[in-house]
């Protein structure tokens, strides 16, 4: 009957029949009088097909027409109740609320108090305590749009605008009020939630009174792992469980929440649900009744009857549905009263825990230009079809724009129409559209709509004290919060806002997700036009905006932007006059106008001004757009032009000239030349107007471009030896750069691009320094030398002595100083000669040392120096005068000694030797001279040649940082010195040049800058009259490589270029060479250099007639008209470089070979230059060898344009055109790294690095394969690939040359199937670690060794495959398996496999694997007993003794399918052994085995127990007991006389008795698990007896018999010794952390919970995680562990040591945050002291010192802290912190017994560590203490 029973089921299995038959009819009764009057009339008008369908029996009609009396519309509003449950989807979540999506497109809100009754409780308790909860998480945390969830209809509220609003519950207790205990049954699936976390599970809330639901972590963890990725569940989360065990009746119920197993769960009849208990979210197998216009009708768990409406069928099978079809369905809603149950057949809800599909972000709002119309009903809305395919509804009232303009007939099947999307219900998974022209033309529908710096009008919907509600659309509100409400501030906003008042506002910020919406009613703002800033990224320098201050202090302002975008305005930004109290000036609100000067958008820094310029604020807009293009324009390192506009203080203002926006620039007096006299001097002569040629772009910042023309910065960045950011700094290197700041600690030096360092005051100078400013000066050049850097803080430290910076040839660096000084002398003095405007000027261009004058004495001083009159002043000082006596009026000859342009004097002397007119002998370069010192000037010294009179001048600084002279070393008139001659022809200034000191054997050539070309056949400067396109006629002069110098006529000398020679110019020739010395020339002026610059001028140059004329003799040019020649004019600016496209192809001219720089240096035409850089010379790696051999002077060369440098005055180019570094092609590098055992990194053309993996070198591996490859090595590349900027290279043979069919013995393997099993293939060792050997077999691929597969022997000590396996090392290895999935390649390197040697010798006499079998069975019975005594005793020597001898260890491996534990091998009886050897040799050696653990005796617990050693018995009273025992079976065969027996009887005796007394002998090691059994019979408390015996075990590999050691051990021991009960614990916990898996662990952990001081266990726990390296178990643990006992400061400790352990500084400063407030105030000072201890120890001392600073200034009588803090300095400190702690202690005011202390510390620090002195200082400090405390006693 029973089976009958569940095959035909009736109204359910257990219920009675009448029961079900009640329930039914009641069902549909209430159905029936379910009827709406819409209904009624649409049954009449019901379609032919359903009359059709309804010609049957009587009856039948009757019930049809009961059926379709049923309600089957879609759920209104109006249709929820109180006390309904529906299943909803989670839509949006906050911190207060959840939005749900009902059915229907229906929605409702869950607020925070109906989340659950334990998540209610954590949210009083933090309001009562006030302070945010620790485990208590946030909504957002817990909650995620498209979770399904159960709720429970608490309320239906009508809001203020008429709108209903559906109050929800997802509280357990309310959702599942209609179950109780009994009811619940297994394989029920019930929503619950998290009430609180245990240590072995959650105790789950599933509202259902008197029962206790558990959900154990097991059941937890791959839900945990898979939803949560791996955190832990939190308290107030939903859970959807499924009952797996019923107990008590109901009252105890487990619970399982695995995916697989709730998605599996359907409700059955057998669960008894019924309709008062039945739950929404359901899955149950339903069988269709009834097809209706709006729906179906279903019958689901025998008995009951549910709709599914026309938005809840399966869109795929839409009506397609058979009569009495079985089918998945999922209940959506129950109503309380009518029990009306609602079902969707959709796919997403047929999975318990699933979730429907959800609608991409970017289309909600989406306009539909064309949507179908799919069906419309009447009363309630259209489906359309949308262009994408999805469905989507609309409701009736969005149809039309009101209930009169709508034409049904336009909704037909198939008509299209205009929508946009305003929705999605995540319940139908349908869109919600509108076709109403308003919403469908919105400017804004949602939040995400709304964007910074939008202007929206609203309406005033609230005001508030903190502000203004505006509404802006029907769901968007906003607030205008009170500083806003106006551009002043409003004391009663009221006054002048009414509600429903239209306000236009600007948006301020936005937050979609938080709908949180900012807005302002300052009109300033509002009217603004200049840019919105709403992120730090757009804050650029010079950008001029609006903003608001927020706050005025005495620092300065702070200024609000969007997006609550701030910077600060400091003080001296404020105004151009200094404003002493801003705070009065300037009031919160107030809207500004600001320029951004500084931003560092990651930091969020932003730096602004007031002062925005000194023009008129109308003409803002104007200036702000040139600056944008002048910050385009002009890129650091470029050479300009700049005409002088005006004269200021601190510099000139200067406009860049051939600048169609005649940019505004400055160059700073301090960077007019790297000489400081110079500076002022140039400063001085300039005047406006005056045009300065090649000047540098220094820096681009704000508004304003600083030029320079330091000579030696312009090099320094025209060379690349510069720096462009800080991530290109390395210590050691040597930059130019000029002083920024002179602070008393050191200078700050600024280099070209930005880059600035600190050379601190130890680092100035190799002299010592009392003043900083006396050594260097603001805006000096200097050299510096990088010492370090510091990545974080972006600090650079440098160096600027002499002794560090110089290149050790101080002649040649002051030599090279001083001919740089000269040279710019030379253009000042052309200045000077062109201006000529005054006589005194004149006279003193005229002037030069050497000069003999004739002048009349004006005055005699008192000093003894005379002034003479003329054209300027002229003294001579009382040493200069000889022994002549003068007086005003006498006339005298005098000689000019040197002239100085500034103060407009010329000094002169008036010595015989110096006017006497000597023959001048021959003077010869480095020869050496005595001389006289006659004038000293500021950069140089003038001297008297003893022996010829003739004056030289020699430098006074040897290097740009030797600065500072003490007095005693400074020059002095008359002295006499020794000078070197460096230039032995009189200069322009009348002087020959000579270094200070004696010739140095090597001697240094100035490298000649490119422009010095003709430097010395140059004539004086000569004023000529040709202009553009002349025809001239000249005599070759000389002929050079490059150019070819022409005398035009006596006086004027002219210059052709290479390229300006012949026509046509064949590649390898020399055009210069086919003219002569001598021979007459017709050329055309074409253009001229300027004279001291030698740099090629324009004809429209202001300077050109002062040029030397530049020709040109190609037939072309000569010939052709003058129109020609002007399209030349246009060439020859420095423009024309941008004339030359990359790619194109020119002939240049080989100028030489830059060595130090490594490029070939050429000339294109007279005034273009390009740079060949090495490695695009040739694609020949000989000529790459020796380029400098390669190329002679003067030849003509083809080459490609690649681009411009960065000054824009060389071209780049290229001899093996433009290098396209793409896969396949094949390049020439240079070895820039070699990385051991791992490859090289190769310095690529055009500035690219590649890298060269190990097994790309070459064909053939080789044991050191990098040997072959040093720094700086050409090599030719292959390029295997470039992707993201990486390049990877290959450099084998058979990459290079494919052609030549050269041996590949090592083929590439590329990917894992180019390895086949059984393949022999070579690599290299890459690593070792505990799970084996790897091996790498190519740039991608490892395989792994396990340690069986390494070698035929046992190790047990893994430092010796390091020793014989060390990384890089080649080997050969077999192939055993290949996974291709995982990627995994299992390799040997075994002799059988390989064929090669064993990588271990023999001669290490290690144990083989499975030899100790073999001979067992080759041997006799006899001889394996002798084994077995021998071997027992041997594995029981100390681990010492085996070391000491490791060729008497005789070891074998246990069983090979063991837990990987290596043993020393023990016998008990020969036949187990025959046994196990039969398996050994089976089982030998499986590929993919777990890697074999060494376990001695001495088997570690990680419980702080020294190993025990206990002695071994006497070795030979062993083997001869062993002996004996051997003879026993052979006398059995004798037979045996009544004596010999009763001898052998007494024999026995002897050894039992011998035997026993062993046994009894305390000191004797066990031997066998019997021995152990012994020993805690005797001391069954002693836990280091129950570790030996599981230690035991493990070495036989016997994990199990070990576990089961460990349950006796603590069955026995007694419970009062918890110390020993602990022990085992840890042991275990130990054992299963090694051998078992996670589960085991944490079932172990748990139980050593409850049975201990839980506290002690997780620390230990801790401390095996962290020993075993796993890191993240530690951590989660740690967090438990906070949570658990947070008042423990132990426990805090432990963490912080382990964070600084791993190196996590900033999570150690942040952890202490978190244990002062959760720790009691009393134990801060402690806890506080303690991190800084461990700070010491492994973190950063500073911010410990810092730590400990700040607890002494709030608590300075803590003498105990002042102890640690003196000890941790004494062991970490310098001396001199060490001395500053102890003279702060003794100047406190303690007790005296605590000053004593200090005293006697201090006394004796110094007595160990300080001198004499500092003991006495103490000792005095010491009685002035005394002294002062007993005259307060007296007093």
């Amino acid at each position: 009957m029973a089976s009958m029973e569940e095959n035909f089921p009736r109204g359910g299995v257990q219920k009675k029949p009448t029961e079900g038959k009640t329930l039914n009819s009641k069902l549909e009764r209430d159905n029936l009088f379910d009827v709406s009057r819409e209904e009624q009339s649409q049954k009449r008008k019901r379609s032919q097909r359903d009359q059709g369908k309804q010609k049957k029996f009587k009856a039948d009609r009757t019930a049809a027409v009961k059926d379709n009396v049923v309600n089957i519309e879609p759920l209104t509003v109006e249709a929820l109740c109180e006390g309904m449950l529906l299943l909803g989807c989670v839509k949006e979540v906050s911190d207060y609320e959840l939005v749900i999506s009902l059915p229907n497109g229906l929605s409702g809100f869950v607020p925070v108090t109906q989340i659950s009754e334990a998540y209610s409780k954590m949210l009083s308790k933090q309001v009562a305590q006030g302070e945010l909860l620790e485990d208590l998480n946030s909504l957002p945390d817990m909650y995620s749009p498209g979770m399904l969830v159960r709720c429970i209809v608490t309320s239906v509220e009508k809001n203020a605008d008429g709108r209903r609003s559906v109050k929800l519950s997802i509280d357990p207790k309310k959702v599942n009020k209609g179950l109780n205990a009994s009811a619940l049954a297994l394989g029920m699936v019930l929503s619950g939630f998290v009430s609180s976390i245990e240590d072995h599970g959650y105790l789950i809330d599933i509202g259902v009174s008197g029962t206790h639901a558990f959900l154990p972590h097991q059941k937890a963890q791959s839900y945990i792992k898979a939803v949560l990725r791996g955190s832990d569940l939190k308290i107030g989360q939903n859970l959807n469980c499924v009952i797996v065990e019923v107990k008590n009746e109901g009252r105890v119920v487990r619970l399982s929440i695995d995916r697989s197993e709730v998605a599996a769960s359907l409700a059955t009849e057998r669960q008894n649900w019924t309709l008062s208990n039945l739950l929404p979210g359901l899955v149950v197998k339903a069988r269709l009744q009834k097809v209706a216009p709006l729906g179906i009708k279903l019958s689901f768990l025998s008995s009951f009857t549910g709709f599914v409406d026309f938005m809840h069928m399966d869109p795929e099978k839409s009506m397609n549905y058979s009569p009495d079809q079985v089918m998945k369905a999922c209940i959506l809603s129950i109503h309380p009263t009518s029990k009306v149950v609602r079902l969707t057949l959709r796919q997403a809800f047929l999975h318990p825990g699933g979730s429907p599909n959800q609608l991409s972000s970017d289309r909600m709002g989406a306009v539909v230009e064309e949507s179908t119309v799919k069906t419309f009903y009447k009363q309630f809305g259209a489906v359309f079809e949308l262009d994408d395919g999805t469905l989507a509804f609309a409701r009736l009232k969005h149809l039309s724009k009101n209930k009169k303009s709508f034409k049904p007939a336009a909704f037909k099947t198939g008509c299209k129409h205009k929508c946009r999307i305003i929705d999605y219900s995540l319940m139908d998974e349908m869109c919600i559209v509108s076709l109403k022209y308003q919403i469908i033309e919105a400017r804004f529908l949602q939040y995400q709509d709304i964007h910074t710096g939008d202007v929206v009008q609203g309406k005033v919907f609230a005001l508030k004290p903190i502000g203004m509600q505006v509404k802006v659309t029907d769901g968007i509100k906003g607030l205008v919060p009170s500083m806003h409400l106006a551009d002043v501030t409003l004391k009663q906003p009221e006054k002048k806002y009414n509600r429903g008042d239209e306000v236009k506002c600007r948006v301020l910020e936005c937050n979609p997700t938080g709908k949180k919406l900012i807005l302002t009613l300052k009109k300033s703002l509002i009217q603004s036009k200049l840019p919105v800033l709403s992120n730090y990224e757009d804050a650029k320098p010079g950008l001029v905006t609006h903003g608001f201050v927020v706050c005025a202090r005495d620092f300065g302002c702070i200024v609000k932007f969007y997006n609550d975008v701030k910077g600060l305005v400091p003080k001296n930004e404020l105004s151009s006059e200094p404003i002493s109290c801003p705070d009065k000036v300037f009031h919160e609100g107030q809207v500004v106008k600001v320029m951004v000067l500084k931003c560092e958008f990651l930091q969020e820094r932003l730096l602004l001004s007031f002062r925005l310029s000194g023009k008129p604020a109308p003409e803002d807009k104007k200036e702000c757009t040139p600056k944008k293009k002048q910050e385009v324009k002009y890129q650091i390192g470029e050479m300009v032009d700049v005409k002088v506009l005006k004269k200021k203080d601190n510099g000139l203002e200067v406009s860049i000239l051939k600048d169609e926006d005649s940019v505004i620039a400055v160059i700073p007096t301090v960077h007019l030349s790297d000489f400081a006299s110079n500076c002022k001097l140039l400063w001085h002569c300039l005047q406006e107007g005056d045009v300065l040629p090649r000047v540098m772009c220094l820096s681009a910042k704000g508004e304003r471009i600083i030029l320079s023309r330091k000579s030696a910065v312009i090099s320094a960045v025209q060379e690349e030896q510069v720096v462009r950011s800080f991530s290109e700094i390395q210590p050691g290197m040597l930059l130019t750069g000029y002083v920024r700041n002179v602070m008393p600690f050191g200078v700050f030096v600024e280099f070209p691009f930005g880059v600035t360092g600190l050379a601190p005051k130890v680092s100035m100078s190799d002299k010592f320094v009392t003043d900083t400013k006396d050594h260097f000066v603001v805006g000096q050049t200097v050299i510096a030398k990088v010492m370090s850097t510091d990545e974080e803080k972006q600090r650079v430290l440098l160096n600027l002595k002499v002794s560090e910076c110089s290149s050790g040839d101080s002649a040649a660096e002051s030599f090279a100083l001083l001919s740089q000084y000269f040279k710019e002398m030379k253009e000042i003095r052309n200045l000077f000669k062109r201006r000529a405007e005054s006589g005194m000027a004149q006279g003193l261009c005229e002037l030069v040392p050497g000069k003999e004058l004739q002048l009349v004495v004006q005055d005699v001083k008192e000093d003894g120096s005379v002034l003479f009159s003329g054209s300027c002043v002229t003294p001579a000082t009382r040493y200069h005068l000889g022994d002549k006596s003068l007086v005003p009026g006498e006339k005298t000859k005098a000689v000019v000694l040197h002239v100085d342009a500034l103060t407009s004097k010329a000094y002169v002397s008036l010595q015989e030797k110096l006017l006497k007119q000597r023959t001048k002998q021959r003077l010869t370069e480095n020869s050496q001279h005595s001389a006289i010192v006659q004038h000293i000037a500021e950069e140089f010294a003038i001297v008297s040649l003893l022996e010829t009179g003739q004056l030289a001048a020699i430098p006074i600084a040897s290097h740009f940082n030797d600065t500072f002279r003490f007095d005693s070393e400074k020059l002095k008139v008359g002295q006499t010195i020794s000078a070197t001659l460096k230039a032995v022809k009189v200069n322009d200034h009348g002087v020959l040049l000579a270094v200070q000191g004696p010739a140095k054997k090597n001697v240094f050539v100035r490298v000649r800058k490119e422009s010095e070309t003709a430097l010395e056949e140059m004539l004086a400067t000569v004023k000529h009259s040709l202009s553009l396109g002349d025809i001239v006629t000249g005599t070759v002069k000389s002929v050079k490589p490059t150019h070819v110098t022409v005398a035009i006529d006596d006086k004027l000398t002219g210059s052709i270029h290479a390229s300006r020679i012949l026509d046509e110019v064949p590649i390898g020739s020399f055009p210069t060479y086919t003219l002569k010395a001598g021979q007459k020339v017709t050329a055309r002026v074409i253009g001229g250099r300027d004279v001291n610059t030698h740099r090629y001028l324009p004809i429209t140059h202001p300077h050109f007639t002062w040029s030397i004329p530049e020709l040109s003799i190609r037939p072309s040019e000569v010939e052709g008209e003058v129109t020609a020649v002007v399209n030349l004019k246009e060439d020859s600016t420095l423009e024309d470089l941008g004339l030359y496209n990359v790619g194109q192809t020119v002939t240049c001219f080989v100028k030489k070979y830059n060595i130090a720089r490594n490029w070939l240096e050429v000339e294109v035409t007279p005034d273009i230059r390009g740079r060949v850089p090495h490695l695009l010379l040739s694609l020949n790696t000989k000529v790459l060898k020796h380029p400098e051999k390669s190329f002679r002077i003067g030849e003509a060369i083809s080459a490609t344009v690649t681009g411009t440098d960065v000054t824009k005055t060389n071209l780049c180019l290229s001899l093996t055109g433009i290098q396209s570094l793409e896969q396949g092609t094949i390049t020439v590098g240079t070895v820039t790294k070699v990385t051991p055992h791992v490859g090289l990194s190769i310095a690529l053309p055009g500035g690219k690095t590649g890298k060269v993996s190990i097994f790309h070198l070459s064909d053939t591996y080789k044991e050191n394969p990098l040997d072959d490859f040093k720094v700086g090595k050409i090599v030719r590349c292959y390029i295997l690939s470039n992707e993201n900027g990486k390049i990877q290279l290959s450099v084998r043979q058979s990459r290079l040359n494919p052609k030549s069919n050269s041996k590949v013995e090592d083929v590439e393997i590329t990917c894992i199937k180019d390895v086949k099993k059984g393949q022999l293939v070579r690599g290299y060792v890459k690593s070792i670690t505990p799970s084996g050997v790897f091996f790498g077999l190519s740039t991608s691929l490892l395989g792994r060794i396990l340690f069986q597969n390494v070698s035929p022997y046992f190790v047990q000590k893994h430092s010796l495959y390091e020793k014989y396996l060390p990384e890089g090392k080649l080997l050969t290895a077999k192939v055993l398996s290949v996974n291709r999935k995982e990627k995994h390649t299992e390799l040997s390197l075994l002799p059988e496999d390989t064929g090669m040697p064993s990588v271990l010798p023999e001669s290490l006499g290690l144990p083989r694997y499975g030899a100790e079998q073999e001979k067992r069975e080759a041997d006799d019975r006899k001889k394996r007993q002798e084994l077995k005594l021998k071997t027992k005793w041997r594995r029981v020597k100390s681990e010492s003794e085996q070391e000491a001898e490791p060729k008497k260890r005789k070891i074998c491996p246990a069983d090979e399918s063991d837990s990987g534990i290596e043993v020393y091998y023990r016998e008990e009886e020969d036949d187990d052994q025959e046994e196990e050897a039969a398996k050994k040799k089976s089982q030998i050696r499986k590929p993919g085995e777990a890697p074999r653990l060494q376990v001695s005796m001495g088997f570690t617990w990680d419980e702080d127990m020294n190993a025990v050693d206990i002695p071994v018995l006497n070795q030979k009273e062993e083997s001869s007991e062993s002996e004996e025992e051997e003879e026993d079976p052979q006398s059995k065969l004798k037979k045996q006389t009544k004596k010999e027996k009763e001898l052998e009887k007494q024999k026995k005796e002897k050894e039992l008795c011998k035997l026993e007394a062993a046994l009894m002998d305390p000191s004797r090691q066990p031997q066998s698990a019997d021995d152990f059994d012994r020993l805690v019979l005797s001391s069954p408390n002693s836990s280091i007896l129950w570790l030996q015996y599981m230690a035991f075990h493990l070495q036989a590999t016997e994990i199990e018999k070990a576990r089961a050691v460990a349950e006796r051990a603590l069955k026995t021991i007694c419970f009062r010794e918890e110390q020993e009960k602990l022990n085992v614990w840890v042991a275990l916990l130990n054992l299963e952390n090694m051998y078992g898996t996670e589960e085991t662990l944490m079932k172990v952990f748990e139980r050593a919970v409850q049975y201990n001081e839980p506290l002690k266990v997780f620390q230990h726990l801790c401390d095996i995680y962290a020993n075993s390296e796993k890191y993240k178990q530690a951590e989660e643990l740690y967090h438990t562990m906070l949570k658990r006992f947070r008042q423990e400061k132990s426990v805090w400790l432990k963490y912080a040591s382990f964070l600084l352990k791993q190196g996590q500084t900033e999570a150690t400063h942040r952890l202490l945050e978190r244990a002062l407030k959760a720790l009691p105030t009393k134990e801060h000072v402690d806890v506080i002291s303690r991190f800084a201890q461990l700070e010491f120890r492994f973190g950063d001392p500073e911010h410990a010192k810092a730590l400990f600073e700040s607890t002494l200034n709030t608590y300075p009588k803590r003498t105990d802290i002042w102890s640690i803090y003196m000890d941790i300095m004494i062991k970490h400190g310098s001396q001199k912190e060490v001395r500053d702690i102890f003279e702060r202690v003794i100047h406190l005011s303690l007790a005296p017994k605590k000053m004593k202390f200090f005293f006697k510390r201090y006394l004796d620090y110094e007595k160990k560590f300080g001198t004499a002195e500092s003991v006495l200082a103490v000792k005095r400090a010491a009685l002035e203490y005394v002294e002062t405390k007993s005259s307060f006693a007296d007093t």
